[in-house]
């Protein structure tokens, strides 16, 4: 009896452990608003990248990597226009660059263009690319890699610094 009830706590904690560990949310046609009503009133950046069609992706996660390890509050949510069946690589790939605890989602649609049109209607699926989001939420698309002086501008700019 009590064997079979360590057992089945130890079934349940794996279980517990691995729904913690739940990976990249759903991306659909609405989360963007749903992130942005996340970080109301709030600057952020939203990165597009691939684990499996994007090698310049691996750059930008590397500089974001750095950076997060300096800025403990960095505003990065990380959108990978792979498809969910990725998701083990994507949680493998953002681990590797320290990035495993970042807001990660993942395209969830079988027309991804559904997607990038509501990210933003010019978007043709080019990556990396980056929307560097003020307070107000407008944005700035930076279209191929990020590159460290402006993303540091960035964060002078927003005065996230510090943080």
């Amino acid at each position: 009896m009590i064997r079979r009830l360590l057992v089945g706590m130890a079934v349940g904690l794996a279980f517990a452990s691995l729904a913690g560990a739940a990976g990249p949310a759903s991306f659909t046609s609405d989360s963007l608003a749903r992130i942005k009503a996340q970080y109301a009133g709030r600057p952020f950046i939203l990165s597009l990248w691939s684990v499996n069609e994007c090698s310049y992706c691996i750059a930008e996660l590397t500089l974001f990597g750095q950076y997060a390890k300096t800025h403990k509050h960095l505003p990065l949510v990380l959108v990978a226009t792979d498809s969910p069946e990725f998701a083990p690589a994507m949680q493998k790939t953002l681990g590797q660059f320290g990035l495993g605890s970042m807001d990660s989602w993942v395209f969830d649609d079988a027309i991804p263009e559904r997607l990038r049109h509501a990210i933003d209607p010019s978007w043709y699926g080019e990556l990396p690319r980056t929307y560097l989001y003020d307070a107000q939420h407008r944005r700035e698309a930076v279209v191929g890699v990020l590159g460290e002086k402006r993303l540091q501008a960035w964060l002078r700019q927003h005065r996230l610094t510090d943080r």
